[in-house]
């Protein structure tokens, strides 16, 4: 006969067995081990990129493809940049949930690697020049960037294995931690005066008086915070230090290859993480000075360029997910950066991109803003066209308790538009004044009828930013300036008529042709006369 079996749950304690008893029925308890948790054995899908797990001990891996139908770690060693010292093919069943592929691994299992990549098989769109199994691919979220000494931008640029020959991620995250004790982020209001500077031209020059093993690096930097402190500078604007391709030969750096590494180019150390380390501390130094440090930022494009460019990255982990695209076979890469390629803001996981990016600047990094270059792409849908309307990453940036408060300016236009003033979605965003710029410049110059342009410049700008209720805009987010990176330098523009950038390399094309310069009576410093010489020093003072 039948005995009926009281089963009841005893005790979920927090040993690792679990115990049902059959009390009534005087059988024995059955103990049976406790499974561990899902993500301990398949990992977590967030966040993305390498995450250290101090309570384990462990790294967890995620990397986002939506069109990927395998995708395989690889981990190296610092004594074999070529063969991996292990992989881990992925098990869509176990390690991906929706687009995003994951998987946790031990740090004993980790053994002696330093490096990371990974390798990503699917549908091949060949105009696309996309997946390839046999490229090794960055992590898009690679906070620590190593070059290999066979480091080659040709073999990412046709199809084949480059495998020693790519960027490689760093794992990081267990070991060159800061103490940011005390660190406090200034802020400057009426008495912000921002100073625009590449890391490396600053020092490089033996005229900064930088130590020579310091010049045109990080700590470089930290060596002329009393000069600037002299000028009254209160904000620097570095221009852009994300991790680009030392082989493109980008010198000003507007050609990213990641969003969430320093430039390794610009560190003295030579450690694998030594840059992040020594970024940290140029930062936690300019804010023991009151300088606030923002940072010239570019999310509209990557280094990756058009279907003729290299396949780092992001094009063979998924070049519709994170790319617009033209209907143009011949030119499968819509182009609104100028560059290539521009980055589909349409699409969520590429604004989870670049805000997890800017988080990170600001929480790890302790930066206090950013200056968006062509942020008008912002604005542009997955086809292309514009949202006047309300674009997405505006709104989640302005929610964001931490990122909304932060100083945030835009160039207000691409190569398309130019949407300054209220034209541009970021409400309350500060914006480049190019209009100041061009006024004043007219007016230096001694072009007729600039005086009541001169005062409405003067005034705020209220054309562009009134403060009528309906719109009430405020002075100050107009970002006055004469002079910057793009067009002439203040030098420049009292010593030619017309573009003079041969320099650049680029035949004289790059550039605006509009710089509202005047030679001062001689083109060039060439057969100057004092007269002359005497009068461009007036002027760069009248534009002071």
């Amino acid at each position: 006969m039948p005995v009926r079996a009281d089963l009841r749950e005893e005790k979920v304690s927090d040993s690792t067995d679990v115990t049902l008893a059959d009390k009534s029925a005087g059988h024995p308890a059955t103990s049976f081990p406790e499974r561990p948790p899902w993500e301990q054995g398949e990992g977590s899908p967030l966040p993305l990129g390498v995450t250290w797990i101090e309570e384990e001990h462990a790294f967890n891996f995620a990397i986002h493809s939506e069109y990927a139908e395998s995708v395989t770690l690889l981990l190296y060693s610092s004594t074999d940049l070529v063969n991996p010292t292990r992989t881990f093919r992925f098990d869509f069943l176990h390690h991906k949930s929706g687009r995003v592929w994951h998987c946790r691994i031990p740090i004993g299992s980790v053994g002696d690697a330093r490096y990371y990549a990974y390798s990503v098989s699917g549908e091949t769109i060949p105009q696309l020049h996309s997946f390839d199994p046999q490229k090794v691919l960055l992590d898009p979220y690679a906070n620590s960037i190593f070059f290999p000494p066979g480091f080659d931008r040709e073999l990412a640029m046709r199809e084949g294995p480059n495998a020693g020959h790519a960027p490689l991620g760093v794992l990081t995250g267990h070991h060159n931690r800061v103490d940011w004790a005390g660190d406090t982020s200034p802020h400057h209001e009426s008495d912000a005066i921002i100073y625009e500077l590449h890391v490396r031209g600053f020092t490089k020059n033996a005229n900064s008086g930088v130590d020579p093993s310091r010049a045109g690096t990080y700590a470089g930097l930290v060596e002329k915070i009393p000069y600037l402190k002299e000028l009254g500078i209160t904000i620097v604007e570095l221009m852009p230090i994300f991790q680009r391709d030392p082989q493109e030969g980008d010198y000003w750096g507007y050609m990213p290859l990641n969003f969430f590494a320093p430039h390794a180019q610009y560190a003295n150390s030579r450690d694998d993480d030594g840059q992040r380390l020594e970024f940290k501390n140029m930062v936690k130094a300019f804010h023991q000075a009151g300088i606030e440090v923002v940072l010239d930022v570019v999310y509209n494009h990557t280094c990756e360029g058009d279907h003729k460019g290299p396949n780092y990255s992001y094009k063979g982990l998924d070049a519709p997910g994170y790319y617009m695209l033209s209907s143009d076979p011949a030119n499968p890469y819509a182009n609104y950066s100028g560059t290539g390629n521009t980055l589909n803001f349409g699409l969520a996981h590429v604004r989870m991109m670049v805000m997890d990016s800017l988080r990170y600047w600001k929480q790890e990094m302790h930066v206090d803003g950013f200056r968006f270059d062509l942020a008008s792409v912002f604005s542009r849908n997955g086809d292309g066209s514009l949202n006047w309307g309300h674009a997405p990453i505006f709104s989640q940036i302005a929610a964001d308790p931490e990122l909304g408060q932060l100083r945030l300016i835009a160039e207000p236009w691409d190569t398309g538009t130019n949407q300054l003033g209220r034209g541009f979605p970021g409400i309350t965003w500060l914006q480049w004044n190019g209009r100041f710029r061009d006024d004043v410049r007219r007016f230096v110059k001694s072009d007729p009828g600039m005086v009541p342009d001169l005062m409405r410049r003067i005034y705020g700008s209220d054309d562009l930013f009134p403060d009528v209720r309906a719109d009430a805009y405020h002075p100050y987010q107009s970002v006055n300036y004469v002079a910057s990176h793009d067009g002439f330098t203040l030098y420049d523009l009292v010593s030619y008529d017309r573009k003079r950038n041969w320099a650049n390399g680029n035949n004289n094309q790059d550039g605006t042709d509009d710089n509202y310069s005047w030679n001062c009576g001689n083109e060039g410093d060439e057969g100057a006369p004092a007269a002359v010489i005497a009068l461009r020093r007036q002027q760069v003072k009248n534009f002071f």
